[in-house]
């Protein structure tokens, strides 16, 4: 039988791996009497952890949320991957980073040694973003968003009146936040950046969703940047075949695809907000190119090229 400490930090463990445990089975896990669970239960208690009873033939035991933090248990896996998380908070884009950075130190403080090994060996650099979104107008937004209350707020400075909106989800996208909600002013869906926003109070009245008009939120987010209404694809897609070697081109051809169809040369599908968009994106690599389609892209190119011809003509003058 293992000693009583250990045994407490056991059942501590098991009672956060899954809501509900019937006592019976903890003893056999745990190799002891219910009885002696009950006991264990309760000087958890006195540390300050929130233990519920289940009622029931079996009885049993919930962990629940205290009114302050107790003494945490992690294993392994978990501890790394709070300290990770820590480490990362300035690359999320919510101005959080000194709290994260004292979370760290607190936690890596009392890891054993293995662990500190193994987190201060993970070395990783990022890309912060420029602007950063205030914690409690997150909060603030969020709860809008789960209580689905109509949100007051000014936007982008507060010169004009508060914009109301039906708030329906915050995606996190490449480092940056975004709200998307039905504006009430403009009868439309819309999508506002959360370091824009400064939430009014009170918030409005509750209110009944409306459809997105997107499978979800980060399809719908995706769909707008790309210019379309609510499939996550661009307006324009072509086909082009490239005199570069796909090495060449691996690096810049974002949500596109790619083929090699000899060392010097391969076969783009690209999408862009327009077809002289898309003709533009292709020109930068300064290389020759053959389009395979469709037609709307072959028309772009002849005007395009009237356009260029024109303009040289005038400067030749």
């Amino acid at each position: 039988m293992i000693g009583s400490t250990s045994r407490m930090l056991a059942l501590l463990s098991l009672l956060q791996t899954r809501r509900d445990w019937p006592g019976k089975v903890l003893a056999e896990r745990l190799d002891v009497t219910p009885r002696t669970v009950r006991r264990d239960i309760d000087r958890l208690r006195e540390l300050g952890y929130r233990i519920e009873a289940i009622k029931g033939p079996d009885g049993g035991y919930r962990l629940g949320a205290g009114s302050e933090l107790p003494p945490l248990l992690f294993d392994d896996a978990q501890a790394v991957a709070v300290a990770v998380a820590l480490r990362s908070a300035p690359l999320v884009g919510v101005d959080i980073e000194e709290a994260a950075l004292r979370a760290f130190a607190t936690v890596r403080q009392v890891m054993p040694s293995r662990l500190r090994h193994r987190i201060d060996g993970i070395t990783f650099t990022g890309e912060r973003t420029g602007s950063r979104v205030e914690p409690a107008v997150l909060e603030a937004v969020s709860a809008a968003v789960r209580e689905r209350r109509t949100l007051r707020f000014d936007h982008g400075g507060k010169d004009g009146p508060p914009r109301r909106a039906e708030p329906h989800a915050v995606v996190a996208r490449k480092g940056r936040w975004y709200l998307i909600a039905w504006d009430l002013d403009r009868d439309d869906w819309r999508i506002f950046r959360l370091d824009k926003i400064t939430p009014r109070t009170p918030t409005g009245p509750v209110f009944t969703p409306r459809p997105l008009p997107a499978a979800d939120a980060i399809s719908f987010l995706a769909a707008r940047s790309k210019g379309s209404d609510g499939a996550d694809r661009w307006p324009c897609t072509g086909e082009i075949v490239v005199d570069l070697p796909a090495r060449d081109v691996a690096l810049w051809i974002g949500d596109g695809h790619f083929e090699e169809l000899t060392p010097t040369s391969c076969r783009l599908v690209i999408g862009s907000w327009s077809w002289t968009g898309l003709l533009a994106y292709v020109i930068r690599w300064d290389a020759p190119f053959t389009i395979v389609g469709p037609e709307p892209l072959i028309a772009a190119a002849r005007t395009l090229a009237a356009r260029v011809g024109a303009a040289a003509d005038i400067s030749s003058k």
